[in-house]
């Protein structure tokens, strides 16, 4: 008898089930990070605080090329859990293996994408002299896993939907620890520098990938992954897109107020660069576990939508906005905290140190209000509207972010002006996102009445 990995998400009570899914979400979010920590770490301690100005130059610029398709994985989320949530297998067959055909396709397409613009793209982001040849090598060696990291994206998201966040984290250990292994090895032993992180990285991407597409062959029942199945099917694509390219394009206009900030980062020099990068990667582990908190409240809200049970989504948002505001406060401040011990792991230049120091102080300790914008944009992007929670958070998380650098950090040049804009704008959109929330379900619950 298989063992059952997936949460029951429509019955018994939601705190419960929302904690045993998000908890190896969360880890499986560590453990992704941990591939680009490896990478920080030991070029910074083994290579030189330039190696890991390079590594850390090219993160938002990764995140700009790969934020569309990782857009449509979450319309594979949404789409799947939907539909098991209505018992529909036919639907839920046709998306699963279009969804993998169009992870592999898209990975292939961003080999080229990154071979070709990475230089011309880090050249626009003002990266300085002596850190760009590095951070070019980087990233076209890193794009060459991309169809491995779209498979292994889409695969999760299919297996989320399904209720299953355990067995990706099983994978992500195995490939997590291959990546380290073979990051002290081709730094260490053969001397390869950020060509060898990237190659470690690129190694345990390709495993992470095999591992999935196993498992999702292995399986019983409407997710089964069948060989002679995978095609693109227009409707199901149609509706992916629908759902996921709003999401895909908002993560792109995210990056690129990031990718300006970074540009921004950059005006002050390499040692502020090494600060902000270190900064950054910690912040990263405490984004990514508020970030599975967001994809739990995305996965419940999307099958109980399936499944009719609409007075249960509004529960899923609260309790999901009161897990989230719990771990980011006790992540966020604990990382300012304990930043100085924390940033020595990534360099040991005190400079470096001490601007990270600024970083995490502005941006890691009031982190929760992004973690309560995400849950609320995913609660409705779970009742189907994508549009709207996109044009909200372009406006209040992207374009106030963009004006507010070429004004008041124009007018006062200082780190302290650049950070601060990222928890004012998290903070007003948020509060929108909850205006939205209550108008949307407000709006189902009538319908429903209606019908009825």
């Amino acid at each position: 008898m298989k063992k059952n990995y997936a949460v029951d998400m429509l019955h018994g009570p939601l705190l419960s089930r929302i904690l045993v899914y998000a908890v190896p979400l969360i880890l499986s979010g560590v453990l992704q990070l941990m591939f680009n920590a490896a990478d920080i770490i030991v070029v910074g301690q083994f290579t030189g605080s330039y190696a890991l100005a390079a590594v850390g130059s090219t993160s938002s610029l990764i995140n700009l090329l790969v934020n569309l398709f990782i857009g449509v994985s979450i319309g594979t989320n949404v789409l799947v859990a939907r539909y098991l949530g209505a018992q529909d297998a036919q639907n839920t067959e046709k998306t699963v293996h279009t969804s993998i055909v169009v992870a592999a396709v898209g990975g292939v397409v961003m080999i080229f994408v990154g071979i070709l613009f990475a230089r011309p793209l880090l050249e626009l982001m003002g990266t300085p002299l002596d850190v760009i040849d590095h951070a070019v090598l980087y990233m076209r060696i890193y794009f060459v896993g991309m169809p491995a990291f779209m498979i292994y994206n889409f695969g999760s998201a299919i297996l989320r939907a399904a209720g299953d966040t355990r067995r990706p984290l099983y994978f992500l250990s195995v490939a997590g620890a291959i990546n380290i292994v073979f990051n002290l090895i081709f730094v260490i032993v053969f001397h390869l520098g950020v060509a060898g992180v990237a190659l470690a990285t690129t190694i345990s991407q390709c495993i992470s990938a095999l591992l999935i597409l196993r498992c999702l062959k292995g399986l019983d029942g409407m997710c089964r992954l069948r060989r002679s199945l995978l095609k693109i099917d227009r409707e199901k694509l149609a509706e992916m897109l629908r759902i996921g390219l709003p999401a895909g394009i908002q993560g792109i206009v995210f990056s690129l107020s990031n990718v300006l900030i970074q540009s921004s980062v950059n005006s002050f020099g390499s040692t502020v660069m090494a600060g902000n990068t270190a900064a950054s990667n910690i912040e990263g582990f405490v984004y990514t576990a508020m970030n599975a908190i967001y994809q739990t409240a995305l996965s419940f809200t999307s099958q109980n939508m399936g499944a009719g049970n609409i007075q249960r989504i509004r529960s899923i948002l609260l309790q999901c906005l009161m897990v989230v505001t719990g771990i980011g406060l006790v992540l966020g401040i604990g990382a300012y905290l304990l930043g100085e011990p924390l940033l020595s792991i990534y360099s040991s230049d005190p400079e470096v140190i001490r601007w990270g120091l600024v970083r995490l102080s502005l941006v890691c300790a009031p982190y929760f209000l992004c973690g309560c914008m995400d849950v609320c944009c995913g609660s409705i992007r779970g009742m189907g509207y994508s549009v709207m929670p996109m044009l909200v958070s372009l406006t209040g998380a992207c374009a106030l972010r963009i004006v507010w650098i070429m004004t008041v950090f124009q007018a006062e040049h200082t780190l302290f002006s650049l950070y601060i804009s990222y928890p004012i704008s998290w903070l007003l959109t948020f509060a929108v996102h909850l205006l939205c929330f209550v108008a949307v379900y407000g709006r189902l619950k009538k319908r429903i009445a209606a019908a009825n």
